[in-house]
C-alpha cells in the first residue's frame, strides 16, 4: 500500500473544486424532514484540539428541532478516552444514537458491527455521493458499505511563532537542516523557550519524519501486513525526530509524556517556538491566548532536503449507531451538520477541511497565512495511516507512542525500539 491517499483523496478532483463546487453548496433534503415530536437524539462528539464549538452545536441543534420537531443532546468526549469508551458501549449496548468517529476508527466499528449502513441515505439526497470528499468517503467505507458520513479533514504543520523568527532573522524551514539551524539560533537566544518539542505520546506528530525518510508504517501484500517501522528508511526519520530532543536539545525532558493537548498548552502559554500541529488548531491558540493574534505562521513540513513530508490527512466522519430506534431521525441531523451552511460554518471557525467538496472552495482558495499551507499540506502531502480495521487496535495499543517514550528516556536505541515496535504492530495488523 502506497503512503500517499493520492487515489483515495482524488486530488485532481480536490484542486480543481474551484472550477466544479457549488458556491451554496449541498443543501439538505428538502421538506419538512422526518416527524420527531417528541423523540430525542444522543451524539457523542470528539472534544481535545478544537476550538470551543458550543455556539455551533447550539445553532445545528435548534435547526434540527425547527426542522424535526426532535430534541438532540450533544455529549464532548475527550479524544484520548473516546476509543475505550466506545468499545465499552459497544460491548454494553449502550452507544449513542450518532457519534462523530475518527477515520481509523470507522473500518473497525463497522467490522464489529455496530454501525448502521447509510448508503442507501446518502443517495437518496441529490447529488450528495457525487459530492463527497473521495478519501473521506474511502475510509468510510468497509467492505462495499458506507458507515461514516464524511464530515471534515484535518493536517498537521509546521505552526511557528513569527514574532519570535522575525527578531532572530529566521524563515520557515524548507529542509530538515534548516530546522536544526533555526532551533540553535532560538535555543542560544531565548533559552526560555522550546525550539521544537517532541511529544511522546503523540502518534500523528512521528510518521511526517518516517514518510519524510522514505519509510512506511506497514505494507500490505496479499492478506499480510507487515509493518516498516524498523527499515533503514523509517529508522532514519524517526532518529532524526527524536534526536531533536535527545541531540540538539530542542525538547525537555517533560515533554517525553506529553499528548498533543500538552503540547498546544505550552505553546499558548509563551513556551514553545516550532511545533507540528493541526490546520485546525490556530483559532483556538488564539482563543486561549489573545495575546498569540498576529504572531503565528504556518509552514508545511519540509522534506529531508526539500519538498514536503507527508503528514496524517485524519479527519473524522458522523456514523449511526444499529442500536438507535430513530434511524431515519438519526440520518437526517448527520445530513443538516455535514453539509450545505453549516458544513461552511464548521470549517470557518475550527480551521479543518469539509467533508463535501462543494464546501471546500473557500478554504482552497485562501490566501490567509494561516489556511494556505495546510491546503497546500493536505493537497500536496496528505498521506493515510494502514486502513485496516486492525489499526484502531494499534492505537489502543500506543504502540507507536510507546516506541517514541522508550526512546526518548533512553530506555532503547532507535534500533531496539523500532523493531519491538514493527513486531507489535505487525502481529495487531494480522490478528
Amino acid at each position: 500500500m502506497h503512503k500517499r491517499i493520492l487515489p483515495a483523496l482524488a486530488l485532481g478532483a480536490v484542486v480543481s473544486l474551484g472550477l466544479a463546487a457549488c458556491a451554496g453548496g449541498t443543501a439538505p433534503a428538502d421538506g419538512g424532514g422526518t416527524d420527531g415530536e417528541g423523540k430525542e437524539l444522543t451524539v457523542w462528539i470528539m472534544k481535545g484540539t478544537n476550538p470551543d464549538s458550543t455556539a455551533f452545536y447550539d445553532a445545528v441543534s435548534a435547526a434540527f428541532e425547527e426542522k424535526t420537531g426532535a430534541k438532540v443532546t450533544i455529549e464532548e468526549v475527550q479524544w484520548a478516552d473516546a476509543h475505550d469508551r466506545f468499545v465499552t458501549a459497544i460491548a454494553g449496548g449502550t452507544t449513542p444514537d450518532v457519534a462523530e468517529t475518527g477515520t481509523t476508527w470507522t473500518a473497525e466499528f463497522a467490522d464489529a458491527g455496530a454501525l448502521e449502513a447509510i448508503g442507501e441515505y446518502v443517495d437518496g439526497e441529490k447529488g450528495l455521493r457525487d459530492d463527497l470528499v473521495e478519501g473521506l468517503e474511502v475510509a468510510g467505507t468497509y467492505d462495499g458499505e458506507l458507515y461514516g458520513m464524511p464530515w471534515y479533514a484535518g493536517v498537521r504543520s509546521i505552526v511557528y511563532r513569527t514574532d519570535v523568527f522575525e527578531e532572530l532573522g529566521l524563515k520557515a524551514p524548507e529542509s530538515w537542516d534548516d530546522i536544526i539551524a533555526a532551533g540553535e539560533v532560538i535555543k542560544a537566544a531565548k533559552p526560555e523557550m522550546l525550539p521544537f518539542p517532541v511529544p511522546g505520546d503523540a502518534e500523528f506528530d512521528v510518521y511526517p519524519w518516517v514518510w519524510g525518510a522514505g519509510g512506511e508504517i506497514a505494507t500490505l501484500k496479499g492478506d499480510t501486513w507487515t509493518s516498516e517501522l524498523d527499515s533503514k528508511e523509517s529508522q532514519a526519520g524517526i532518529e532524526f525526530y527524536t534526536d531533536l530532543a535527545l541531540k540538539h536539545g530542542f525538547s525537555s525532558a517533560g515533554a517525553t509524556t506529553w499528548k498533543e493537548t500538552d503540547l498546544r498548552d505550552a505553546f499558548t502559554q509563551g513556551n514553545v517556538a516550532m511545533m507540528l500541529s493541526g490546520s485546525w488548531t490556530p483559532k483556538a491558540l488564539v482563543e486561549a491566548n489573545p495575546e498569540l493574534e498576529g504572531k503565528l505562521g504556518a509552514a508545511v513540513i519540509p522534506g529531508e532536503d526539500e519538498g514536503i513530508s507527508p503528514s496524517v490527512l485524519g479527519g473524522s466522519h458522523l456514523s449511526i449507531f444499529n442500536t438507535t430506534e430513530n434511524a431515519d431521525l438519526a440520518w437526517e441531523f448527520v445530513n443538516l451538520m455535514t453539509t450545505g451552511e453549516f458544513a461552511e460554518q464548521w470549517a470557518a471557525e475550527t480551521g479543518y477541511f469539509p467533508g463535501v467538496q462543494s464546501a471546500m472552495e473557500e478554504a482552497l482558495a485562501s490566501t490567509d497565512p494561516l489556511v494556505a499551507p495546510f491546503a497546500k499540506q493536505m493537497v500536496e502531502g496528505g498521506a493515510s495511516v494502514p486502513v485496516t480495521p486492525n489499526f484502531g487496535a494499534v492505537q489502543a495499543k500506543k504502540t507507536t507512542n510507546a516506541m517514541i517514550q522508550a526512546i526518548l528516556s533512553g530506555q532503547k536505541d532507535v534500533a531496539t525500539a523500532t523493531k519491538d515496535a514493527a513486531a507489535e504492530m505487525t502481529e495487531l495488523l494480522n490478528q
